[in-house]
Order: C-alpha cells, then structure tokens, then sequence
C-alpha cells in the first residue's frame, strides 16, 4: 500500500448547485484534518500529471456515471457514489442523500485506507490485534513493542473486513493527533447549553476539526468563560438556568473585543419573534434545535474559517 500522504484529492462529478455549496463547505472543513480532503481541479493537477486519489459520483446523474466510468475504467481509484444504488461499479462506498459531513468524513477515510482493491492493510509496529477479528468491530488496543517481540501477523480476512479494519487504524491514528490540540489564536469554541445530550452532540460534532471547546452549563458559567479567554465562536442555548441566552448574548456583545466573537443562538423555539429577539440581543445567527447537520456545517464554515 502507499504511504499515507498529508493530502489527498476527490473528483467530483454531478451534483445540484446546492450540493456543491455542501461540498465545497466541506472541503474548507477538512483543512482541519488529517489527512486533509481537496477537490481535484483538473484543468490544473492533470496538466502536472497527478491523478486523482478519490472519485466522489451522483450516482443518480447518468452523465457523471457516464464520465466517471471513462475516466476510472480499469477501477484502479475507489469511489464513493452518492444516491441508492452503485451501478454494479467495483471498488465502491455507497451513502443515500442527503449529504452529511460526518459520513462523507468516514467514506472519505476508509477510502484512502484501500487505494489498492485486495490487499489488506499493512498494520503500523505499535497497533496489533489482540482478540480474534470481529467483522463487526475490529478490536485493536495500543502497546510499545519490545524488540524481542515481533508485531502479530493479522489473520486473512475478506475485503470488506480489511476495509473496516483501515479505517479503524486510521480513525485510531486521527484521534491520538487531536487529543490535546493547540491552543492557537482565536480558535477556542464555547458551547453552552443546560442539556447534556447536546452538549454531547456538539461534541461529537466539532471534534474532527481541533477546535479548543469550553462547556458551561448555565448562562453565569458562560459570562464566567468569557471574562478570562476569547472565544472565536460561542454556541448558546436560548433557555437555561438563571440568566437566558438572549441575556448572556448582550453581555458578550458588550465586552471589548467582542466583534471577533460570534454568537450563535440554540433554541427548540423557531418563531419569527424568537429569531428577532436573538437579533437584538446581538446574536450572528439562530439554529433551531434539534440542529440540523448542514446547517451547522455552514455554521462552522462561516464564523470558524479554517485560517483561524
């Protein structure tokens, strides 16, 4: 298998105009991992003679399967087909619309994890397999070899097991190199909400990128935070304990050097009243609760640019 590269490139093909604003959001999101995920621009990467490493199809646009199956004839590239079928097309990931960033994170992983279609993936000295391979959840754990010890042999698995398996190594490996991220300018995140089932969703949501994120649970935590640290975004619920979002917003908004922060309002309440006194309180924007993924893709796209 190659080595792993710090960058890897996706050819697109197809898509509405509005999926392509989602994948373009995307692709700005992922300069905040690693590896990171561009778009293959090919009036510019094949007149230098590289190849894209991804294809990313609308499985459900005849003319991007069309060109697709043109230029990845010999399927020596994996692709990742968008829509409810693969078209019989080898070396392929399937995922149903609409599009999500968290999935197309993962597709995009185990991708590059089988670059070459049945070869099992070469397993790095300090990950080896210590329970006999599950096909439903790889079971690895990390230990220092000693010299006198030789990395076990993994067993012979079947293709779709050698994927999982890559993808979990690799997954593994992100998560070890974002455990404690730096604590660069203007890149600290505040979330606070009252609710430990979103506190948890933001979470989850925000950790593929580094970001610095602080919790409060009550409005006074939150004015607290603030007073001692920058925070390039605050994500703040509308109803809490004690002073409410729209109050907290205000005080934020008040302090100097607040125009660097953005506030974004979290409320069940999606009135037009709501949305308004969330704009006189100051807030940047307003998301309804449950948040919608997307939504909250450009969210993180607008006010967390990923020069921060």
């Amino acid at each position: 298998m190659p080595p792993a590269k710090s960058q890897y490139t996706i050819d697109v093909h197809g898509f509405s105009q509005t999926e392509r604003i989602i994948l373009k959001s995307i692709f700005n999101l992922s300069a905040r991992r690693a590896p990171k995920f561009v778009e293959f621009m090919p009036a510019v990467d094949s007149t230098m003679g590289s190849a894209p490493d991804v294809f990313l199809v609308d499985a459900e646009d005849a003319s991007a399967i069309a060109d697709f199956r043109q230029k990845n004839a010999s399927n020596a590239r994996p692709a990742i087909l968008i829509g409810d079928t693969d078209h019989g097309i080898a070396c392929t990931t399937t995922l149903s619309r609409p599009l999500q960033w968290t999935k197309l994170f993962k597709a995009f992983d185990l991708a590059v994890g089988i670059n070459l279609p049945n070869q099992a993936p070469k397993l790095e000295p300090a990950i080896r397999i210590t329970a006999p391979y599950e096909k439903t959840q790889p079971i690895i754990a990390i230990s220092a070899l000693r010299p006198s010890v030789s990395p076990i042999t993994p067993p012979q698995i079947s293709d779709t097991a050698a994927q999982k398996l890559a993808s979990a190594n690799h997954n593994l490996a992100n998560n070890m190199a974002s455990a404690s991220p730096p604590d660069r300018p203007f890149n600290w995140v505040l979330v606070c909400d009252d609710n430990m089932t979103v506190r948890e969703f933001m979470r989850i949501k925000l950790a593929p990128f580094g970001f610095n994120v602080d919790y409060a649970e009550t409005g006074e935590q939150a004015v607290g935070l603030t007073g001692t640290k920058h925070y390039t975004c605050v994500f703040l619920d509308v109803v809490m304990p004690g002073i409410n979002g729209y109050q907290v917003c205000k005080l934020i908004k008040s302090k100097k050097g607040a125009a660097k922060t953005a506030v974004v309002m979290l409320s069940s309440k999606d009135s037009t009243f709501d949305k308004i006194r969330g704009t006189m309180s100051g807030c940047d924007t307003y998301l309804t609760k449950p948040v919608n993924e997307n939504r909250l893709l450009e969210v993180i796209s607008k006010y967390l640019p990923t020069n921060a």
